[in-house]
Protein backbone atom coordinates (compact mmCIF):
# COMPACT_ATOMS: atom_id res chain seq x y z
CA UNK A 1 0.00 0.00 0.00
CA UNK A 2 1.46 3.39 -1.00
CA UNK A 3 0.08 6.76 0.37
CA UNK A 4 -2.74 7.10 -2.56
CA UNK A 5 -3.81 4.09 -1.44
CA UNK A 6 -4.07 4.86 1.60
CA UNK A 7 -5.92 8.07 1.19
CA UNK A 8 -8.39 5.74 -0.69
CA UNK A 9 -9.08 3.65 2.33
CA UNK A 10 -9.36 6.48 4.04
CA UNK A 11 -11.72 8.31 1.76
CA UNK A 12 -13.62 5.09 2.05
CA UNK A 13 -14.02 4.29 5.43
CA UNK A 14 -15.00 7.45 6.38
CA UNK A 15 -17.34 8.83 3.65
CA UNK A 16 -14.99 11.79 2.67
CA UNK A 17 -13.85 13.12 -0.22
CA UNK A 18 -10.05 12.14 -2.04
CA UNK A 19 -9.13 15.59 -1.07
CA UNK A 20 -10.51 15.37 2.20
CA UNK A 21 -8.56 12.32 3.63
CA UNK A 22 -5.68 13.19 1.50
CA UNK A 23 -5.39 16.13 4.37
CA UNK A 24 -6.07 14.21 7.11
CA UNK A 25 -3.41 11.35 6.17
CA UNK A 26 -1.14 14.42 5.86
CA UNK A 27 -2.02 16.19 9.32
CA UNK A 28 -0.96 12.49 10.67
CA UNK A 29 1.95 12.41 8.91
CA UNK A 30 3.24 15.90 9.62
CA UNK A 31 1.79 15.68 13.56
CA UNK A 32 3.93 12.24 13.80
CA UNK A 33 7.19 13.81 12.16
CA UNK A 34 7.02 16.60 14.13
CA UNK A 35 6.18 14.66 17.58
CA UNK A 36 9.14 12.86 16.85
CA UNK A 37 11.46 15.95 16.18
CA UNK A 38 9.91 17.51 19.47
CA UNK A 39 9.82 15.07 21.64
CA UNK A 40 12.13 11.69 20.20
CA UNK A 41 9.15 9.34 20.26
CA UNK A 42 5.68 8.95 19.23
CA UNK A 43 3.60 6.12 20.44
CA UNK A 44 0.19 4.95 18.93
CA UNK A 45 -1.72 2.20 21.13
CA UNK A 46 -2.32 -0.58 19.31
CA UNK A 47 -0.17 0.09 16.40
CA UNK A 48 3.41 0.90 17.23
CA UNK A 49 5.80 3.66 18.43
CA UNK A 50 8.35 6.05 15.92
CA UNK A 51 11.20 7.26 17.45
CA UNK A 52 14.24 9.46 16.79
CA UNK A 53 17.57 7.06 16.61
CA UNK A 54 20.96 8.97 16.22
CA UNK A 55 23.61 6.66 14.05
CA UNK A 56 27.34 7.02 15.20
CA UNK A 57 30.11 8.03 13.09
CA UNK A 58 31.98 4.91 11.22
CA UNK A 59 33.77 4.05 8.65
CA UNK A 60 32.83 1.87 5.59
CA UNK A 61 34.03 0.52 2.70
CA UNK A 62 33.12 1.68 -1.16
CA UNK A 63 31.85 -2.04 -2.86
CA UNK A 64 33.20 -0.35 -6.11
CA UNK A 65 36.47 1.41 -5.09
CA UNK A 66 37.38 -1.07 -2.08
CA UNK A 67 38.56 2.48 -0.80
CA UNK A 68 37.49 3.55 3.33
CA UNK A 69 35.52 6.44 3.60
CA UNK A 70 34.02 7.93 6.69
CA UNK A 71 30.37 7.81 7.48
CA UNK A 72 28.83 10.62 9.64
CA UNK A 73 26.87 10.93 12.49
CA UNK A 74 23.46 11.21 11.60
CA UNK A 75 19.72 10.94 12.86
CA UNK A 76 16.97 8.34 11.52
CA UNK A 77 13.44 7.71 12.62
CA UNK A 78 12.38 4.19 14.01
CA UNK A 79 9.47 2.06 14.29
CA UNK A 80 8.74 -0.84 16.64
CA UNK A 81 5.35 -2.47 15.75
CA UNK A 82 3.08 -2.87 19.08
CA UNK A 83 2.26 -6.36 20.10
CA UNK A 84 -1.05 -6.20 19.27
CA UNK A 85 -0.08 -4.89 15.57
CA UNK A 86 2.64 -8.00 15.88
CA UNK A 87 -0.02 -10.55 16.59
CA UNK A 88 -2.43 -9.68 13.60
CA UNK A 89 0.30 -9.70 11.32
CA UNK A 90 1.02 -13.81 12.32
CA UNK A 91 -2.69 -14.43 12.17
CA UNK A 92 -3.04 -14.76 16.57
CA UNK A 93 -7.05 -14.87 16.89
CA UNK A 94 -6.25 -13.35 20.41
CA UNK A 95 -4.59 -10.62 18.88
CA UNK A 96 -6.69 -8.11 21.59
CA UNK A 97 -6.13 -5.26 23.79
CA UNK A 98 -3.20 -6.03 25.66
CA UNK A 99 0.03 -3.66 24.20
CA UNK A 100 3.32 -3.47 24.93
CA UNK A 101 4.14 -0.33 24.02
Amino acid sequence: MNKSDLVQQVASQLNLTKSDAGKAVEAVIRCIAEGVEAEGKVALSGFGTFRRKQRKARVAVNPLTKREMKIEASKTIGFSASRTLRDKMDGRADAGSEDDE
